[in-house]
């Protein structure tokens, strides 16, 4: 079953609409954009030049890291000029807040599960947190956690936008599987909601990929044994 913030997202990425969150920085006006392959007359304007931006910034990220990030290396690959990118931003550190906080190409709210088990909802959460690390938004996070001179406005962003949400999610699925006698009350802390969304991006740190499998064993001999109630 889908929450509502589930379908926002999907409806987000068919370009039907979403509930944004609040960009740290608000973008100067958009301008226009030519694609700088020769004949082409089409422009991106506005929100889908932003989101080619974002892409090619966390793409670029994932690929050299936050110390090589440069504008002049970030316009050709987003298909623009600089000239666009410094209207827009005055750091790449600017530009990135921007991408994170895009509920399409950034981090928008994760979907709440209700699967009606503990076990479903931990799967369904963290695969689909193993499934956006594998996509260039969240291959992107390593080097923005890790990287030297980051500045500590980027730092907090992934928490607010990515830890915090998911850990927020994961007390309420403890809060309703200790209801259904699933799950120990003592276990309903944020401390213990934090440690799968941990886990899986310590997985993804150290193999680059997180399967099912993986998850699944998260769950089995981490999750569900230090939240099982008390005899």
């Amino acid at each position: 079953m889908l929450s509502a913030g589930c379908r926002g997202r999907d409806r987000a990425r068919a370009g039907v609409g979403y509930k944004r969150r609040v960009v740290t920085r608000p973008t100067a006006p958009a301008g226009d954009a030519p694609a700088t392959r020769p004949g082409k007359a089409t422009r991106r304007r506005g929100t889908a030049l932003n989101r080619a931006i974002y892409r090619a910034a966390f793409e670029e990220l994932a690929r050299d890291g936050f110390d090589a990030l440069a504008f002049d290396k970030l316009a050709p690959r987003a298909e623009t000029g600089k000239s666009v990118l410094y209207r827009r931003w005055s750091t790449p550190s600017e530009l990135l807040l921007a991408a994170l906080n895009d509920p399409v190409e950034g981090f928008g709210d994760p979907c709440a599960p209700d699967t009606g088990t503990l076990r479903g909802d931990l799967l369904a959460l963290l695969e689909a947190l193993a499934q956006v690390l594998d996509e260039p938004r969240g291959q992107a996070l390593i080097p923005l956690m890790t990287g030297r001179g980051r500045p500590p406005e980027l730092a907090g962003a992934i928490r607010e936008l990515v830890f915090i949400p998911h850990r927020d999610i994961l007390v309420g699925c403890l809060r309703a599987a200790a209801d259904r006698g699933e799950a120990d009350p003592a276990s309903v802390t944020p401390l213990v909601a934090s440690v799968g969304p941990r886990m899986v991006l310590a997985e993804s740190m150290d193999k680059g990929h997180v399967t099912k499998a993986d998850v699944a064993a998260i769950v089995d001999h981490v999750l569900l044994p230090l939240a099982a109630p008390r005899r």
